[in-house]
């Protein structure tokens, strides 16, 4: 099969949460591991160094952040860029922001434009989770990734059974599930749609990515707010369990 021509994408969203600008600002810039992943924060001017190579092409504290990678290392994408404009709502009380990824495919276009913009509704909607019940809280980040197995449309079902959520357990339900070590955990199902499963417990927000949809095991993503968290332990324990849902040893 011939590699397809490179081709631009875009991708916006925008959005309210009842937290003023500068919690936004400060989670987009200095707290990226409590929604999305750990990242270094970017250098406080137009020019400066961004996480994973970028340069910081906007920089208005708290309304604009911008930045752009021309050489992203990935051999689907050669340029990538992310900006986000955030105002003021209700005198301040709230916030609008709307967000910008954009940038270059060069292979399989639509599979990964699909997989980018559905993942793009996940993060900010747990961006907003955050922002909501845990800002400005440290938080300590774990995940894993599954065996070859879970890379399948089928394995993020399989997830949810072996949590022991039912099939009518929709976003709003309070629910005790199964976790590692045979341990219930109380929580509330915030997010679920047949691509990813969102839970969120009295101290963390654990995030299921069923992106068997695109060729790729599923993962497990936990944002730890409680003071005595422990990385390791916690990747340990969730990659345990999602070995075992998928038999492997």
């Amino acid at each position: 099969m011939s590699q397809e021509s490179p081709k631009e994408f875009e991708i916006v969203r925008e959005f309210e949460v009842d937290v003023p600008p500068e919690q936004v600002w400060d989670a987009v810039v200095h707290a990226s591991g409590a929604y999305l992943w750990p990242m270094d924060p970017p250098e406080p001017r137009v020019g400066g160094a961004g996480p994973f190579g970028s340069t910081v092409t906007a920089w208005d504290p708290p309304h604009r952040y911008t930045n752009r990678s021309e050489h992203t290392g990935m051999p689907t994408q050669s340029a990538n860029q992310l900006d986000y404009t955030i105002e003021p709502r209700d005198e301040g009380r709230r916030a609008w922001v709307r967000y910008v990824h954009s940038g270059i495919f060069t292979d399989d276009w639509n599979n990964q434009y699909d997989g980018a913009s559905k993942h793009t509704n996940f993060y900010l909607h747990t961006l907003c989770e955050y922002l909501t019940h845990f800002a400005p809280r440290p938080v300590t980040f774990a995940q894993v990734d599954g065996p070859a197995a879970s890379a399948t449309q089928q394995a993020l079902a399989a997830v949810a059974h072996a949590l022991g959520l039912p099939d009518d357990a929709a976003a709003g339900t309070k629910t005790g599930v199964r976790g590692p070590g045979g341990r219930t955990l109380d929580a509330v199902v915030d997010y679920r749609n047949p691509y990813f499963l969102g839970l969120r417990t009295e101290g963390a927000l654990i995030r299921f990515f069923g992106r068997g949809h695109w060729g790729a095991p599923l993962g497990i993503s936990v944002h730890d707010f409680t003071p005595d968290a422990d990385a390791e332990a916690t990747g340990t324990a969730w990659q345990t369990w999602l070995n075992g849902v998928f038999g492997q040893a």
